[in-house]
């Protein structure tokens, strides 16, 4: 969420930034904004007003009673006060809660140096890694490859329907070293503490990673039915399946002051994912590419605000050494500031090669959030003054799983049908050296 007080002293730089975003419909509506912002100006200078008249008249009461003199005239009018007082009251409560909607569909302001654009086809290219295979026979897609290892769409759509893949055998298998392989990697060599998070959250630690209110339509959510809620108890208030476990990670920092010397923390996790794909009706309806319910090894950081700038290049590494490990040709893109998503000031994506599609796929996309989730969860750190200021949060794909798997049988795929393992993956696979054929 962006600094109301921003907003304020400023409200044009704001707008102009909020613009470059490129959205064809404005995120803030810069008239109701001026008006409930004079408003609530008018209600408190009303009411500074109002309480220092009542206080004169309280005095003025007591010196009357005092000299035994009649009050009843200055008495009504002090319970006049008092009711305005209420009534002003109220609608300044009213009039801050509309701020604070407003300001929760808001996205980040994108960092000055972000390139300007509408769409990806303006994004930046910063790296590439590898080079693109170049096959003597023609190269299978990721479907027909994982056909006789078990990867299984038809049984998928049967138990859930579309967007879902049911695995069994050698190809869960390789999914599951994939995602092993991984946390092993960040645990180990990049200083992240394992976690095990709940998949369904309440509704306000959405709200505190940016998901909701705005994005409400592209998650799962869930609610207990009646019978399994305890006699007597208040009805269950709605639920979330997570659609990245950047959700719950980044949450377990909420409300709290940290002391400057816990941070950085780091934070990972290998957890399903579920979104609903809102919009994408038509969009990689062929195997494990856009699904309603994938794996993802995901990394947070949350980290003093000096220090999120270099956090975003040490994640962006941290990323970049599992498709290495992995040994498959990559590029990494900064985002232009109309392909941004809603909490970050500054993103890089991973884009791993895929053969059969002759082109490069998003596989980890690394955000810097900066204060945005942090104002939004209200967490907070000590500072060398001893005062609370907000963290910076960080969260990227440590990498998707399926994504992954998607790339390793394609890339590494055998003239037989058969996939080379990469040799970092093997001991993870009883140490193969190929799957199939």
């Amino acid at each position: 969420m962006l600094d109301i007080s921003h907003l304020r002293r400023d409200l044009d730089a704001v707008v102009a930034q909020l613009q470059r975003r490129r959205n064809p419909q404005p995120y803030l509506d810069v008239e109701r904004f001026r008006a409930l912002e004079a408003e609530r100006k008018q209600i408190q200078t009303a009411t500074e007003q109002q309480q220092a008249r009542r206080n004169a008249l309280s005095k003025q009461i007591g010196q009357l009673k005092g000299r035994g003199e009649d009050t009843a005239a200055l008495m009504a009018e002090v319970g006049g006060i008092g009711d305005a007082l209420k009534a002003g009251a109220e609608r300044l409560e009213q009039v801050q809660a509309e701020l604070q909607h407003m300001l929760m569909s808001v996205p980040n302001l994108p960092q000055p140096e972000v390139p300007d654009g509408a769409d990806e086809t303006a994004n930046r290219e910063l790296r590439r890694w590898g080079e693109p295979r170049t096959f003597d026979f023609t190269p299978r897609d990721h479907v027909d490859l994982g056909a006789p290892l078990g990867l299984e769409p038809d049984t998928g759509a049967l138990l859930a329907g579309s967007r879902f893949t049911f695995l069994r055998g050698p190809v869960a298998r390789l999914h599951r070293a994939l995602a092993q392989l991984m946390l092993d990697v960040h645990t180990q060599q990049h200083g992240y503490t394992e976690c095990y998070t709940p998949y369904i959250v309440n509704g306000e630690i959405l709200e505190g990673t940016g998901q909701l209110p705005k994005f409400r339509q592209d998650m799962f959510w869930v609610t207990r039915g009646a019978d399994a809620a305890e006699p007597g108890a208040a009805p269950q208030a709605e639920q979330y399946l997570i659609a990245t476990s950047e959700i719950p990670l980044t949450n377990t920092v909420r409300g709290q002051i940290l002391d400057a010397a816990q941070l950085p923390i780091r934070l990972t996790a290998h957890t399903p994912c579920f979104r609903s794909e809102a919009g994408s009706a038509g969009r990689d309806t062929r195997g494990m590419i856009r699904q309603h319910q994938f794996d993802k090894v995901e990394m947070v950081q949350i980290v003093h605000p000096e220090h999120s700038a270099a956090a975003l290049e040490e994640m962006t590494g941290h990323a970049e050494r599992i498709l290495q490990l992995l040994e498959l040709p990559y590029r990494v893109v900064v985002l232009c500031t109309g392909d941004m998503g809603f909490g970050g000031a500054r993103t890089h994506d991973l884009e791993v090669w895929i053969p059969t599609q002759g082109t490069y796929r998003e596989i980890s996309s690394v955000s810097n959030c900066e204060a945005f989730q942090a104002r939004r969860m209200q967490a907070r750190f000590r500072n060398a003054a001893g005062k609370p200021e907000l963290v910076h949060t960080l969260n990227g794909s440590g990498v998707a799983v399926g994504r992954a798997l998607v790339a390793v049988l394609e890339n590494h795929q055998q003239a037989d049908g058969s996939v080379r393992v990469p040799a970092a993956l093997r001991p993870y696979l009883g140490g193969a050296e190929r799957l199939g054929a």
